[in-house]
This record gives structure tokens, sequence and C-alpha cells, in this order.
């Protein structure tokens, strides 16, 4: 006898108990933002709207909206193992990812700033990528999302 069957029907009701979950008040619905510390705040808020654009503003943080022309309608959120090199050569434990509108346009200000580029890539699923460090050697994941 086959359990092909209820394999399925098992993957479905866990399908739907996910979602009525997702359905449950007391989740996260989303990223709110993204907070370091740094030894000069002024410097690096600075440094974030001079080179990566970013419309800072005099609290000291920049908003971003979710429905800007082009940006992808989801978020990520990601553990990696201990053992990853995925953030390296940052030594911090985290990598922030944003998303940009013209890859070409924020290279070439990056570079006009002298912001060495760390690797590029473009990939075929996904989109493409830059990946620099701030001066506070936070690595920074710059990505275009594929156009469909």
């Amino acid at each position: 006898m086959s359990l092909r069957p209820f394999g399925i029907l098992a993957a479905v009701a866990l399908i739907w108990q996910g979602a009525a979950l997702a359905e449950q008040p007391g989740h996260v619905t989303g990223i709110g933002g993204v907070f370091v510390k740094s030894k000069n705040p002024r410097a690096l808020a600075e440094w974030y709207r001079e080179v990566l654009g970013l419309d800072v503003k005099p609290w000291g943080g920049a908003a971003m909206p979710f429905d800007a022309p082009g940006h992808p309608p989801k978020i990520a959120w990601t553990a990696f193992p201990d053992s990853s090199d995925h953030m390296s050569p940052s030594a911090r434990e985290f990598m922030i990812n944003f998303a940009v509108d013209d890859m070409d346009a924020i290279v070439a200000r990056l570079t006009a700033h002298g912001v060495p580029i760390i690797k590029r890539d473009d990939d075929d699923s996904f989109g493409r990528f830059a990946w620099i460090q701030d001066p506070d050697g936070t690595k920074i994941e710059l990505w275009q999302p594929k156009r469909d």
C-alpha cells in the first residue's frame, strides 16, 4: 500500500494550518527597522546619505516606504549557521540587504565615493547583487530584483 496520498494530504493540512496561524493575531508582519550601534552615528548617517542616497532625516534615520516603485513586495529574514562566511569580510553578526532601483547607477555612485565593491553577481533567478561595507564594517548587500 502506498503512503503517497497520505503524504500529500498531510502536506496540504500543514499548509492550511500555517495559513490559519498567519491569520491569527500575535505574529510578525514585517521588518519595522534596522538599528545599529556606531562609535560615530552622525558620520555613519552622513555616509549612508552621501554614498547610498538614503534620505536621512534630522532624527538620524531614514524611512523607506514599502510601496516605492520597483520595490520587492516582501522582505526576507534568514538565519545562517555560525560557520557561514556569508557576512565576511565583516566581523558583524548581521548583514543589511537594500533593494535598489538601478544597480549600474548605484555602483557608479559607490565608485565615485571610492567605496570598494567586494563582489558583484547577476543571478538569473533573483536579480543583480553587489556587496560593500559601510565605514563601521557592516556588510551591505545591494539587490536589484529581477524584472519580469
